[in-house]
């Protein structure tokens, strides 16, 4: 029985001491799972944190990137905005001016008769010039052009001619001005007025030609500004009555370029060295000449005419001589033909006759 008891006190301390080296060992890989659990929660952690850092960037990145898209679309929105309204605006301050424009020729047209509306532009246009008349053009001449009769001209509307405190011409400009009422049937085109305008100038020697007309109101070529005709008739142009002051002025600065060359021109002049009058007698000289070379060859080639007319005629002559000595030579010869015997031939009286006579003898 004691040996029992001992088995059984051996065995209890073997299964303690069993259990307690198996709860150490247990205890030991427990530690040793905590552990790995711990730094793999730590690395897991780490990635974490190093994935946050990473996502975070990429968002204040593109973040940024959005922001700097959103300014700019902003900026362009703003700048297209101001564009829009800029170019709206420009083009409703044009479209009311053209408005008011159009309204005020409107209402004079309404106000006037077909004659009126042409005084009217014209009275518009010499207020406007007289308005600078005593600042800008104090050597100018602007007139009405009532000089119609000399050599057969016709009259312009107005001459505007400006000269230097020298008295040499700056410039000269013939102007025409034409409207018409909306009610008129048959529309004038400004280039029904060319020809006439061309002449005017060139009869009041004129330098420039310049059409003011409201004239074909729709066609975009004249409500552009001035516009250059002179592919068609040298040195005109064509304007809007807003156009006329600038006109003058824009030809005007442009022949105050070539004074000098006038200026030392009139000076020649002055000097009695006339030097149109010199270029005209040798022209009237050459002329002159030409025309006798003419007259003279016309009349060598008349006299040589003459000649081979007379050559011909007495060739005609000589021919009608030649031919009168042939027939006198055969009217001779049948007289040295013709004797008594010959014209008693064929006549017994007569021969009979001639015979009688014969024996008489």
């Amino acid at each position: 029985l004691e040996k029992i008891a001992i088995l059984e006190k051996e065995k209890e301390s073997a299964v303690k001491l069993a259990e307690a080296n198996a709860k150490n060992s247990s205890q030991e890989d427990i530690s040793k799972k905590e552990a790995e659990i711990s730094k793999l929660q730590s690395q897991v952690e780490a990635a974490q944190t190093e994935k946050k850092l990473a996502v975070t960037e990429a968002l204040r990145v593109v973040e940024k990137e959005r922001d700097e898209l959103v300014h700019k679309l902003d900026k362009k929105d703003s700048e297209s905005k101001l564009l829009t309204t800029s170019i709206k605006e420009k083009y409703e301050n044009e479209l009311k001016s053209k408005e008011e424009m159009i309204e005020y020729y409107k209402d004079l047209k309404v106000k006037a008769s077909t004659k009126m509306l042409g005084e009217t532009l014209e009275q518009h246009c010499e207020i406007e010039f007289n308005k600078l008349r005593a600042t800008a053009f104090q050597n100018a001449y602007f007139e009405k052009d009532n000089d119609g009769n000399a050599k057969g001209s016709t009259k312009g509307d107005y001459i505007y001619r400006e000269t230097n405190d020298q008295g040499v011409e700056i410039i000269s400009i013939m102007f025409e001005m034409k409207n018409e009422g909306d009610e008129t049937e048959n529309k004038k085109k400004n280039e029904d007025f060319f020809k006439k305008l061309d002449k005017d100038r060139n009869d009041k020697g004129c330098e420039y030609a310049v059409l003011v007309s409201l004239l074909e109101a729709d066609n975009d070529l004249y409500n552009t500004g001035i516009v250059d005709v002179s592919h068609k008739y040298p040195k005109m142009y064509v304007i809007r009555p807003q156009f006329f002051i600038p006109m003058i002025t824009l030809l005007r600065n442009a022949a105050l370029n070539s004074l000098k060359y006038k200026t030392e021109l009139a000076i020649v002049k002055s000097q009695n060295i006339d030097i149109t009058k010199f270029e005209d007698e040798v022209s009237g000289w050459k002329n002159s000449w030409l025309r006798s070379m003419k007259y003279a060859g016309q009349q060598h080639i008349e006299a040589v005419e003459q000649i081979n007319k007379a050559i011909k005629d007495l060739e005609k002559v000589r021919d009608a001589l030649t031919l009168s000595d042939k027939h006198l030579l055969t009217a001779e010869n049948k007289m040295d033909d013709l004797t008594i015997k010959r014209l008693t031939r064929s006549n017994p009286t007569m021969k009979e006759k001639f015979e009688e006579l014969k024996k008489d003898k």
